[in-house]
């Protein structure tokens, strides 16, 4: 969804909503205490960094700036209806001709596309955005043509939340869902950071099994997969986790009762859920910042103790994420143990400070789940949960959330990097027995298919041998064809010679120009965060997809050194092997606690006629 879920409900004089009637009631009183916690940050989002540095002062200047954001859910009135995305207002839909009925479907089937097989009908709303709400008569007639045409379409309906704008008149929000001809489902990256004790094997086998953890760390050791793991209860390697939803919101985990694998519940879910379980110990950075560049999730999911907070590792964490300009949620674990309100001030404070200007935003009910997966890219809100392992608390209110988060990427977006020649990064390498190498990775421009021929490389001289791809498997299930943006794994055709493999080689499909690998390339950088200065002869570690070597700074144009904010353009050399880098592509550096980020601006390749630099 790229526009996100509509919060249709906040303050305002004409609705007459039952907890209105009492602006002392523990609700009433606990969502003003909310609006204003959240609304008040949101003033500095537009303001220059001198004036948000001021606009920290009295408790009166900043209620001033209460109206600026409206993601709670008690408004009145809703914007105008957009005429792109995949959002539609509808008064009512009670007994259309066929014309008209026709008409509808063809503006279904329209939104369905702008929502990447994802949108979301708002019932009893005019156009003008002005809740008029249905008698509960014209409502259910409403939903029952609503669910006649989806089916037209092969698609599902399920009411996401339904509320009263007067004693008998209501207004509904309704997902409709259809999941496209070539995928088996609709599939969402979620990356999964945190500290190495915060929680995040426990939450994440909780999450996925459906069974609270002991407290001793039972729920975790289905996530490890080495020895080392167990024996130290902590995660070194990158560990693939599914949550399967169906048309109605049930997850397919443990809906039937019985031990599923990865590929019934891809198979039975029209949602599917990828979690990434990412290395908490800063001696696994490496394979984390790999993780974040070379599989592109779409959001991530910090998750931070209640007792220890956004410290270390968890804070490192956060400001990558920031750097790459990842939307990301946050969940506050160990709540039974801990109260998580110290913990979750803090996160405020660094979620609104200049460098961030986040919007906190505390989910406490599912109303607010569903608020916070519609604004959470277009408004720049950080979704907060609280979540015991143990007791369970919160944890429905996570599951509801992910059950409406639809992957941030636009329809025309889709469509331009679709039509581009197939370029896939390969991350990881296995050898099955029976079928040979197997690499698997993401696809970021193109269309692949079964025994499509490619190009894989660069080798050590910079060129690109051909091979042919037999089949792809699309989470542990065979598929026959895979689009950008979407993750998957590729088999070889047998007998054929295949150059040594490595993480970070790249598969191009046909293209008027010969690829070729670089040693040499050009960037611009900022550094973030450097303990003294950069200089030429600096070594350190290249992040650019799933690429990651060292590097040296062979050049820094115009000044000597860079610290801690400078931006330059960079000329960098890779120290082991050529990779294949294009320009626009972003990279981050970093060498201990020291980092930076950039673009690809110009490319050096090997072995290629003079005078065609890129």
């Amino acid at each position: 969804m790229d526009c996100g879920l509509l919060s249709l409900f906040g303050p305002d004089e004409e609705i007459h909503d039952i907890d209105k009637t009492n602006n002392n009631s523990p609700n009433r009183r606990k969502e003003n205490k909310f609006r204003k916690s959240t609304s008040k940050f949101d003033g500095r989002k537009n303001k220059r960094p001198s004036e948000c540095e001021n606009s920290s002062g009295s408790e009166g200047e900043q209620d001033s700036l209460n109206n600026k954001i409206t993601i709670d859910f008690d408004q009145g009135v809703l914007p105008p209806e957009p005429q792109l995305g995949n959002i539609e207002y509808k008064l009512k839909l009670i007994s259309p001709s066929k014309h008209r009925f026709e008409h509808l479907v063809t503006q279904m089937k329209w939104r369905l596309r702008e929502g990447n097989g994802e949108a979301v009908y708002e019932i009893g709303v005019s156009d003008s955005g002005h809740l008029h709400g249905l008698t509960e008569k014209d409502m259910n007639a409403s939903l029952a043509t609503l669910k006649q045409m989806a089916q037209n379409l092969g698609a599902s309906t399920s009411v996401l939340r339904r509320k009263y704008v007067t004693t008998r008149r209501s207004v509904a929000e309704v997902l409709v869902r259809k999941i496209p001809d070539d995928q088996h489902n609709i599939e969402i990256r979620v990356a999964v950071l945190g500290g190495a004790e915060a929680g995040k094997s426990t939450l994440l086998g909780v999450l996925t099994q459906g069974e609270f953890d002991n407290g001793r760390g039972l729920a975790r050791l289905i996530m490890f997969r080495h020895m080392h793991e167990i024996q130290s209860g902590r995660t070194s390697s990158i560990s693939h986790e599914t949550l399967g939803f169906d048309s109605q919101g049930n997850i397919i985990n443990y809906k039937y009762n019985e031990l599923m694998t990865a590929e019934e519940i891809s198979d039975r879910s029209t949602k599917l859920v990828t979690f990434m379980d990412l290395a908490g110990h800063r001696r696994y950075m490496r394979t984390t910042v790999q993780a974040l560049l070379g599989y592109s999730p779409h959001y991530a999911m910090l998750v931070v103790s209640a007792g220890s907070g956004c410290i270390g590792t968890s804070k490192e964490h956060l400001s990558i994420v920031r750097a790459l300009d990842m939307p990301f949620f946050i969940v506050v674990t160990k709540t039974d143990i801990t109260s998580p309100e110290q913990t979750v001030q803090e996160l405020r404070l660094v979620l609104t400070s200049v460098g961030c200007r986040k919007v906190p935003f505390i989910v406490t009910n599912a109303d607010e789940a569903i608020s916070a997966a519609s604004n959470q890219v277009s408004e720049n809100v950080v979704p907060i949960f609280c979540v015991s392992n143990v007791t369970g608390a919160g944890l429905n209110l996570v599951t509801r959330f992910l059950y409406v988060l639809s992957p941030s990427i636009s329809n025309l977006e889709k469509e331009r990097l679709e039509q581009e020649s197939s370029e896939f990064h390969i991350d990881e390498i296995f050898r099955v027995n029976g079928v040979g190498p197997v690499v698997g990775g993401l696809l970021v421009k193109g269309v692949l298919t079964e025994n499509m021929q490619m190009k894989i490389g660069p080798l050590l001289d910079g060129s690109f041998h051909t091979v042919n791809v037999q089949t792809i498997h699309r989470n542990k299930a065979p598929c026959r064809v895979v689009r950008a943006g979407q993750s998957a794994s590729l088999s070889f055709t047998p007998k054929q010679t295949l150059p040594p493999l490595r993480s970070g080689m790249t598969l191009l499909g046909d293209s008027d120009e010969e690829p070729y690998g670089t040693l040499l390339f050009q960037a611009e950088v900022s550094v973030l965060f450097h303990a003294t200065a950069i200089y030429v002869g600096f070594q350190t570690t290249i992040h650019i997809g799933s690429i990651r070597q060292t590097a040296v700074v062979r050049a820094i144009e115009e000044c000597e050194k860079m610290g801690t904010n400078d931006s330059a353009s960079v000329l960098f050399q890779f120290v082991g092997h050529p990779e294949y880098v294009r320009p626009g592509m972003r990279m981050l550096f970093r060498e201990g606690a020291n980092k930076g980020i950039g673009v690809v601006i110009k490319i050096f390749p090997l072995n290629k006629p003079a005078g065609h630099p890129h």
